[in-house]
């Protein structure tokens, strides 16, 4: 397994502080965020899930703890929408340049716009996906919204 993917390349560019950390990646596990967080033996809502979406037809993506789930109304109000719905895991791939299930905010390629859910100030390290399957990354949650030019709002459902 590499552990240099776009995002880690993009955040040692931008000099933000992350540290790897591998997992065996379980294709069958109907929650990979939950699989990852049991793997890593991390609290599920420390663990943050890259899901990307559709607000009014345009991208965006949306990063929130694994053990919860996104609300598309908070989500579309957030950019000023009117809705929102999950985008299509092959449409996800072209944009973003990462397999499903190794999907990071970081390094994507093409730039969309980004929110984190606002429960990730609660944790001095979030644990988000590093561009790869089995590979997560520790970031301080103030150095992610950066990273990721997101804003931080509550998009939980």
């Amino acid at each position: 397994m590499s552990k240099t993917t776009p995002a880690t390349l993009a955040l040692s560019r931008a000099g933000i502080a992350f540290t790897l950390h591998p997992y065996d990646y379980d294709p069958e596990a109907p929650r990979t965020g939950l699989q990852a967080a049991a793997a890593l033996g991390q609290a599920p809502e420390q663990v943050f899930k890259t899901l990307m979406t559709l607000i009014d037809g345009a991208p965006a993506c949306v990063v929130a703890p694994s053990d919860g789930e996104v609300s598309m109304k908070k989500l579309a109000a957030v950019f000023g929408g009117k809705s929102a719905q999950m985008m299509k895991p092959a449409e996800a791939e072209r944009l973003t340049g990462y397999k499903v299930g190794g999907v990071s905010p970081f390094g994507q390629r093409k730039a969309v716009r980004t929110v984190i859910d606002e429960t990730a100030i609660l944790f001095d390290q979030l644990m988000i996906n590093a561009g790869q399957r089995g590979l997560l990354l520790a970031i301080a949650p103030e150095d992610a919204v950066k990273a990721a030019g997101a804003v931080l709002a509550d998009v939980a459902a």
